[in-house]
C-alpha cells in the first residue's frame, strides 16, 4: 500500500475508494476521535490559568479505531486527510495528525465539496497544510461550550433540578419562552369587516371610504355603514398589472431545513441525516455516487461548471425562454466556504434513480435537484386584475390573477401552491347588484408560536449558532424536557414549540443571573468573533479570557444568591421507608418519589399511560394484530402486539420516529 486516505464516514470511504486506483486505501475515523478530557479542575479538561490550554483524550469508543489507523499509517508511504470541508472536519484532521504522528507542515489535507470522481481526483492534485485558523476557531467554540455547559449545568442541577444549559440551546429556549410570554400578555382587539356578494359570483370586501383606508372597531360602526350602502355597486376602477416572480435561490443549510419542514414534513434532524446519506454516496447500480454537494453551507454560490450544465439542460428540456440569470445573495455573516446545496450531476434525474433511494431520500433529493435547477430559470409572469366598486363613497375590492408564463415554476411546480383566480370580464362603469351584504366580527390573534421551521429561521436571522447545529439544538431542548413540540389543537396538523414548567423556570433563572451572557446579541457577537479567529484576525486566548472574566463572577454570584427549589410535598408517606413523598420532574414527565432518594428508590409515575389501540391490520411478520402505541419519547408508532417476541415496528407519518426501526431477526 502506497497511499492512505482518511475520511470521517465509513460509507464515504466506500464511495471514494471506488474512484481511486489500487495504490490507494481509503479508511474512516468514524467521526471525531478525540474530545476534551473530563479531568482537571471542575472536570473541564481546560487549564484556565494556563491560557486555557486544553487536554484532549481519545474517546473510549475510538481507541480501537485509532489503533487500527496507526497500523495503516505505518504501512503507508503517504497519508491524506480528507475529512469534511468545515471547521469540525479541519479539527478532526488536526486530531488525526497529532495522534498518528503526522507532519503538521506537510501538504496532506485535501478537501472537496462533493463526493464525485472528478472532485476527489482534483483535490488530490492540490493538497494543503491543515488550516490552524479553522482549528483554533473550532477549539475555541468547543472550550466555550464546555465551560458554559459544565458550569451552568452543574449550577442548575443543584439549584432547580434542570439537566443542562448551553451557549446556544439556552438562547433557543429563551426565544420560545419570550414568544410564550408575548402570547400570554396578548389582549385581543375587536374589529369588523363588511363583505358584499355581487352578481357574476364576485365576493368583494370593503377597503376604503372616500379614498382612505377604513377601520371598523365595533358593531355600531359596522351597522352605520350598512345603513349607508345601497344595493348597487359601480365598477369605478380597473387596475391591471403584470407581476414577475423570481426563482428561489438554491438551498443553504438553514433554508433546506426550513423548507423540508414546511413542504415535506421532515424535522431538521431527519433532514440533515438524509442529506448526509445523499452527500456521502448512494449505490446506483454502477457504483456509489455522492448525489449532492456538502450540506453544511451558508452560501448560495454555484460553480461555473454546474451553471453551464444547468443552462444546457434548461434549454434542451424547457426551451431558451426558460433560461434565467445566475444570482448570489449571501448575508454579511456568511462564511461562503462552500457552494450551495445542489445535485452533483444533473444526469442523475430524480425519477431515473428513484429505485436506488428510500422514499424519504427520494423526496429530499428531488427537492434539492429542482430547487437548484429552478434557481437558474427565468421569472414566472402573472397578470393581476383588481376591480374597485363604489357604493356611496365606500370602496369594495376584489382581485384575481392569471399565470401568463410559468418560468421557473415549470420545474418547481410541485412545491408551489399558487393558483389562478379568474375574474369575469367587466368594463368600467358597469353596475352590479348585491345578493348579500354582511358584517363579520373578528378579533386580532396572538402571535403564532414557533414551528421548527420558524425557529430555525429566527435563529439564523439573529446570527445565533450555525445552521449545521440547529438540529442538535432543537433535539437537546426537547430531550431535556424544556419544550414540547406538539399540535396546538386536536384538529390541527402543524406542531409548535410550547415551553414546559421546567423550561420556563430554567429560562427565568438564566435571565435573572446571566442576562449579560445568555442573550441574543452577545451570542451572535461571539459567532462573529469565532469567524475572526478562523481568519486569524482575533487571538483566541484573548477572546476566551475576555469571556471568562465576565462569566465566572456571574457563576459565583448565582451560587450565592439563587435559591434552591424544593420538591413539591404531597402529604403522603413512602410505603417502603415511611419518608415523605414528593413530586419531581423526570425525563419522561412528573413522578412521585421518596424524599430520601437515593437511599430509598421508591417511585411512581404521574404520567397517564395510554392504552394501545388496534389499527385494523395484522403484523406482516407474525400475523398478530398491529397496535398504535405511545413511546416514552412522546411519539406514536405502530408495533406488533406480540412484542417482545416480535419486534416489528412502523413509523407513523407526521410523527418523528426516534429509535424506531425494523429489527432484523
Amino acid at each position: 500500500m502506497k497511499n492512505l486516505v482518511i475520511v470521517e464516514s465509513p460509507s464515504k470511504s466506500k464511495t471514494i475508494e471506488k474512484y481511486l486506483g489500487k495504490d490507494f486505501k481509503v479508511t474512516s475515523s468514524k467521526g471525531h476521535i478525540c474530545d476534551l478530557a473530563t479531568k482537571g479542575k471542575e472536570g473541564l479538561g481546560v487549564d484556565i490559568e494556563n491560557d486555557f490550554k486544553p487536554t484532549y483524550t481519545i474517546s473510549p469508543d475510538k481507541k480501537d479505531v485509532v489503533r487500527e489507523l496507526k497500523k495503516l499509517v505505518k504501512d503507508s508511504d503517504f497519508v491524506y486527510l480528507a475529512t469534511d470541508p468545515d471547521r469540525e472536519g479541519e479539527a478532526i484532521s488536526w486530531h488525526l495528525a497529532r495522534e498518528l504522528d503526522l507532519d503538521m507542515n506537510q501538504n496532506n489535507r485535501i478537501v472537496f465539496n462533493e463526493i464525485t470522481k472528478n472532485a476527489v481526483l482534483k483535490a488530490l492534485k492540490d493538497p494543503r497544510t491543515i488550516d490552524m485558523g479553522l482549528v483554533k476557531s473550532q477549539e475555541t467554540r468547543r472550550i466555550l461550550d464546555r465551560i458554559i455547559g459544565f458550569k451552568l449545568s452543574k449550577l442548575l442541577q443543584k439549584k432547580i433540578g434542570s439537566k443542562s444549559a448551553g451557549r446556544v440551546q439556552s438562547i433557543a429556549l429563551r426565544m420560545i419562552c419570550d414568544k410564550e410570554r408575548e402570547i400570554q400578555a396578548f389582549v385581543p382587539q375587536e374589529y369588523w369587516t363588511i363583505s358584499a356578494d355581487l352578481d357574476k359570483k364576485l365576493e368583494t370586501e370593503l377597503s376604503k371610504y372616500n379614498g382612505k383606508k377604513i377601520e371598523i372597531s365595533n358593531e355600531q360602526q359596522a351597522d352605520d355603514i350598512l345603513k349607508a350602502l345601497s344595493d348597487e355597486f359601480v365598477l369605478s376602477q380597473i387596475n391591471e398589472k403584470s407581476k414577475k416572480r423570481s426563482a428561489f435561490l438554491p438551498f443553504i443549510t438553514s433554508t433546506l431545513q426550513q423548507e423540508a419542514s414546511t413542504k415535506l414534513g421532515f424535522g431538521s434532524k431527519k433532514t440533515m441525516m438524509l442529506a448526509q446519506n445523499l452527500y456521502e454516496g448512494i449505490e446506483l447500480g454502477n457504483g456509489a455516487q455522492g448525489l449532492i454537494t456538502y450540506m453544511r453551507t451558508d452560501s448560495t454560490r454555484l460553480s461555473n461548471e454546474f451553471v453551464a450544465s444547468a443552462y444546457e439542460l434548461i434549454e434542451k428540456e424547457y426551451g431558451k425562454e426558460y433560461k434565467g440569470f445566475y444570482r448570489v445573495k449571501n448575508d454579511e455573516s456568511s462564511q461562503d466556504a462552500h457552494e450551495a446545496i445542489r445535485p452533483t450531476n444533473l444526469d442523475n434525474e430524480p425519477e431515473k434513480i428513484k429505485q436506488y433511494l428510500s422514499n424519504d431520500q427520494y423526496k429530499l433529493y428531488k427537492f434539492i435537484y429542482y430547487r437548484a435547477l429552478a434557481s437558474l430559470m427565468s421569472e414566472a409572469v402573472f397578470k393581476s386584475v383588481t376591480y374597485s366598486f363604489d357604493n356611496n363613497g365606500y370602496e369594495f375590492t376584489v382581485s384575481g390573477q392569471k399565470q401568463e408564463f410559468d418560468g421557473f415554476l415549470k420545474a418547481y411546480k410541485d412545491y408551489d401552491n399558487s393558483k389562478d383566480v379568474i375574474l369575469p370580464k367587466l368594463n368600467k362603469g358597469d353596475i352590479l347588484s348585491a345578493k348579500k351584504i354582511e358584517k363579520t366580527q373578528h378579533f386580532t390573534e396572538a402571535p403564532s408560536r414557533y414551528t421548527e421551521a420558524k425557529l430555525i429561521k429566527a435563529l439564523e436571522e439573529e446570527g445565533v449558532g450555525r445552521p449545521s447545529t440547529y438540529a442538535t439544538i432543537i433535539d437537546t431542548i426537547v430531550k431535556r424536557n424544556y419544550v414540547e413540540l406538539k399540535k396546538a389543537s386536536d384538529s390541527g396538523k402543524t406542531k409548535f414549540f410550547f415551553p414546559t414548567e421546567q423550561g420556563i423556570i430554567t429560562d427565568e433563572k438564566l435571565r435573572e443571573y446571566f442576562l449579560s451572557i445568555i442573550n441574543i446579541k452577545y451570542t451572535a457577537n461571539m459567532e462573529k468573533e469565532l469567524d475572526e479567529i478562523a481568519d486569524n484576525k482575533v487571538d483566541n486566548v484573548k477572546a476566551l479570557r475576555d469571556f471568562y472574566d465576565r462569566f465566572q463572577p456571574l457563576v459565583d454570584s448565582a451560587y450565592e444568591k439563587m435559591e434552591k427549589v424544593q420538591p413539591e410535598k404531597t402529604g403522603e408517606i413512602c410505603p417502603d421507608c415511611g419518608g415523605e413523598v414528593v413530586i419531581r420532574n423526570g425525563r419522561y414527565g412528573k413522578f412521585k418519589s421518596c424524599i430520601n432518594y437515593p437511599t430509598c428508590k421508591w417511585h411512581e409515575s404521574l404520567v397517564k399511560k395510554e392504552e394501545p389501540e388496534e389499527v385494523g391490520r395484522n403484523c406482516p411478520e407474525c400475523g398478530k394484530p398491529l397496535i398504535k402505541r405511545k413511546s416514552r419519547y412522546g411519539n406514536y408508532f405502530i408495533g406488533c402486539s406480540g412484542y417482545p417476541k416480535c419486534k416489528y415496528l412502523e413509523a407513523i407519518e407526521g410523527e418523528k420516529p426516534k429509535k424506531y426501526y425494523r429489527r432484523k431477526k
